[in-house]
């Protein structure tokens, strides 16, 4: 679990930007393959509409198939008290288990506590229930799918590493999803990719806003295409230095 310190401004920032743009940004830093860092298309926002959500993965394990055996479920209670021991806010992960999968993963009372003791998301390859409070709760929850029942669910771990969306999820990791999915971003970068994501956006906005404007050439689109590759060009630069500095 680490340590890395953010800034409460730092979380604010990032959760102003949509994931894929926080995902185009990390990859200027070089640090891991493109194609990695990311959960799967089959880790669904259930509320599209919701803003950004930023936090820290507060990890656990599910099963619903059968009952929990001995002391191996924990209580509402013992998991929100996992929360204090990864930084602040907590995201909820929950790696469920079964295969396939039984019951929900989760439902109101379960996300209204996470909610008030300050969750502010669930993430699970699991199911969840109870869309029509949940929307009205407007906690951000990515799943799997729905299931109406909670069969035997129970939560046998917390604060473990977890498989969801195709990527492990280790304690304390940074989260960040919308409606198009949910990223990691490395910790060590975390507050340089916030700040430059408004450079990024303005670089895309070039093509954008031509590609708008109406008496469309090609020309003028290689044009706008050359411009923002150029400030795209210049902000990595300024990234790989900052990068410097600090090493």
């Amino acid at each position: 679990m680490s340590d890395t310190a953010l800034s409460p401004e730092t979380l604010k920032l990032l959760g102003k930007y949509d994931t894929p743009t926080v995902c185009n940004v990390i990859e200027l830093f070089n640090v891991r393959p493109c194609n990695s860092g990311y959960m799967g298309p089959e880790i669904r926002a259930c509320f599209p509409t919701l803003a950004p959500m930023v936090g820290f993965a507060a990890t656990g394990t599910c099963r619903a198939a059968a009952p929990a055996r001995g002391d191996a479920d924990l209580t509402l209670e013992q998991q929100v008290a996992a929360f204090s021991r990864v930084p602040s806010p907590p995201v909820v992960v929950f790696q469920d288990l079964d295969e396939p999968l039984a019951a929900a993963t989760f439902g109101e009372v379960m996300s209204t506590t996470y909610k008030g003791f300050g969750a502010v998301g669930l993430v699970t390859n699991g199911a969840g229930r109870d869309m029509w409070q949940l929307g009205a709760l407007r906690f951000p929850v990515f799943t799997n799918g729905t299931i109406c029942s909670h069969g035997y669910c129970h939560v046998p771990s917390m604060l473990v590493p977890v498989q969801v969306g195709g990527i492990t999820i280790h304690p304390g990791d940074l989260l960040h999803g919308d409606l198009n999915g949910v990223t990691t971003i490395p910790l060590e970068i975390a507050s340089d990719v916030a700040e430059a994501c408004e450079q990024f956006a303005r670089a895309e906005a070039v093509i954008i806003e031509y590609s708008r404007g109406g008496n469309v050439t090609a020309e003028g689109l290689s044009q706008a295409e050359a411009e923002c590759h150029r400030m795209i060009d210049e902000l990595q630069e300024q990234v790989a230095g900052k990068r410097t500095e600090k090493q």
